[in-house]
């Protein structure tokens, strides 16, 4: 593995890309013998597109979120209200994620847009909770989900162990880590056999559930805004339910550059998922509550399980194996996902190099998997479910909050930028204002999750400066860093990594630089 030069630089929303002897490419130029340069073909279409949102929102959400909302307000009344304006504002955030990424023609999502708007110091914080709190914590989260529901046909008259539940917890996540680094072709395989898995189960409870509908089962909704009320404390963690299960919406800017004609195809990918979405998710709901009352749903642990038993008999044992497929399937994705922030804020110098490379003959993102691995098992077993959700919760919509506000600053700063989609200023500062009160007001409702997340966020400041800002290292912290990344690939044992940053194989060969270094490039892109 080694270090190649990059010339990176922001211009009007493009990126240069520096050649393996550090001179760009010129256009039309042919590569030199040997050499294969890795672009981004533009290969998704509306299609695909609205594949993508739809198989990356449906996941663990919509069978873990239920009990955290109906809990945080008071009602089944308020729930669905909550559930409906969870999606409406979902699309709000994703009308607004459309304009950037149209305006912005980058991959990399909310890292990207916060780097073009607030300049370096915001952008490297956002990756750095990335890497730190939500990616490991999602993970985590969607694991247990998914321990949880593969152990429920075995546990049938008496409560899963917590142990039992973080052991087998684990074992999913390794499977998923070994999964992602020793194949991209099976992974995706696999993947579109778990989407097929996830809308099989939404319907497998949509379907009955319709029908109970039908044949008159209103009894739980009479007086459906009867209850203990909602606490204006509460609603703050029933909005980080209820948009975590509707998180993924935003997953197609993290691949903006692979879209076909995308001044189209995102906006209409977009309403078209949203609508879909939105409508599955509050049947869902619904359907739950035609056999299950509020204080039933509380009770369970596993609504989908719940609700199978009392309503589909011998058939009951399907629903918790499609459970945790679909729940598999979105651990898997999110994996396999996280490579593309890594290239991105590796190419604008602000995470090691190494983070960004990828296996040259499996095409997998073995560092980045590596790493992964340990902090996802730390997250595992240093918290449940729920306040694991709430530590990722506060971290995540900060910062999408923060990019949709700079949507609005753009309009002002920079009128004259090409939009070839633009949305009313209310929706994205509706989406955003709404993001940082329930942010700011979690602090109260949750303060140890999410003080946490808060505290974890902060130490990304003194991080920059000691990483990126902080030229005269001293020799103890290069030595280490090269210690750190011949350790790495003595584990890795291969002699050849490809980096996407630059697009090139290179063979190994020794030097006295090294990818576990930041490459301070972003001190030259500066805002």
């Amino acid at each position: 593995m080694v270090r190649k030069p990059v010339v990176s630089t922001i211009s009007s929303g493009g990126y240069l890309q520096g050649n393996v002897n550090g001179k760009l490419p010129s256009l039309g130029g042919k590569e030199p013998p040997g050499q294969e340069k890795v672009v981004l073909k533009k290969k998704i279409t509306l299609l695909r597109g609205v594949s993508i949102i739809i198989g990356t929102i449906i996941g663990a959400g919509i069978f873990i979120s239920p009990k955290g909302v109906l809990q945080n307000t008071g009602s089944v009344g308020m729930s669905l209200v909550i559930w409906t304006v969870c999606g409406v504002l979902s699309l709000f955030g994703a009308l607004s994620y459309a304009e950037l990424g149209t305006s912005i023609k980058k991959s990399g999502g909310h890292y990207t847009y916060i780097l073009e708007v607030f300049g370096p110091l915001p952008a490297f914080v956002r990756v750095w909770v990335e890497l730190l709190i939500i990616r490991p914590a999602a993970t985590a989260v969607i694991s247990l989900a998914f321990g949880r529901y593969i152990l429920e046909p075995f546990f049938i008259q008496c409560e899963i162990p917590e142990l039992a539940i973080k052991l087998i917890t684990a074992v999913g996540i390794t499977v998923v880590m070994v999964l992602n680094s020793m194949s991209v072709s099976w992974s995706a395989r696999i993947q579109i056999f778990l989407t097929f898995c996830k809308l099989t189960a939404i319907l497998i409870i949509i379907v009955p559930g319709v029908t109970q509908l039908i044949k008159g089962q209103t009894q739980h909704f009479k007086d459906a805004f009867s209850g203990r009320g909602a606490n204006i404390m509460g609603l703050p963690l029933a909005f980080y339910y209820g948009m975590y299960a509707y998180a993924g919406w935003f997953y197609l800017n993290f691949v903006t550059e692979e879209v076909e004609n995308p001044e189209k195809t995102i906006p209409l990918a977009i309403c078209i998922s949203m609508a879909i979405v939105t409508v599955g998710y509050v049947l869902t709901n619904v359907a739950y509550f035609t056999t299950i009352s509020a204080e039933e749903l509380l009770l369970s642990n596993a609504v989908a399980v719940t609700f199978s038993e009392r309503l589909l008999g011998n058939f009951s044992l399907a629903v918790p194996i499609f459970v945790a497929l679909s729940c598999f399937g979105s651990m898997n994705g999110g994996v396999f996902a996280v490579s593309r922030l890594f290239y991105v804020a590796s190419r604008e110098g602000q995470l090691p190099e190494i983070l960004s490379m990828i296996h040259v003959r499996k095409h997998t993102p073995l560092p980045a998997v590596i790493v992964l691995h340990p902090l996802t098992m730390i997250m595992l077993f240093s918290g449940d479910l729920y306040s694991l959700l709430n530590f990722l919760s506060f971290a995540r919509w900060l910062f999408i909050g923060l990019a949709v506000a700079g949507l609005i600053y753009l309009r002002y700063k920079r009128p004259d930028m090409h939009r070839p989609f633009k949305v009313p200023l209310f929706i994205p500062a509706l989406f955003s204002f709404t993001c940082l009160f329930m942010v700011a007001l979690s602090l109260y409702s949750d303060p140890f999750s999410t003080g946490i997340g808060f505290i974890i966020t902060l130490t990304g400041v003194p991080a920059y400066y000691l990483f990126i800002i902080w030229d005269k290292k001293p020799k103890w912290f290069r030595r280490l860093s090269g210690k750190t990344f011949t350790q790495f690939r003595d584990l890795l044992r291969d002699r050849v990594i490809e980096n996407p940053v630059c697009g090139y194989t290179q063979p190994h060969s020794h030097t006295p630089t090294h990818p576990l270094m930041f490459n301070n490039v972003s001190k030259a892109t500066a805002h």
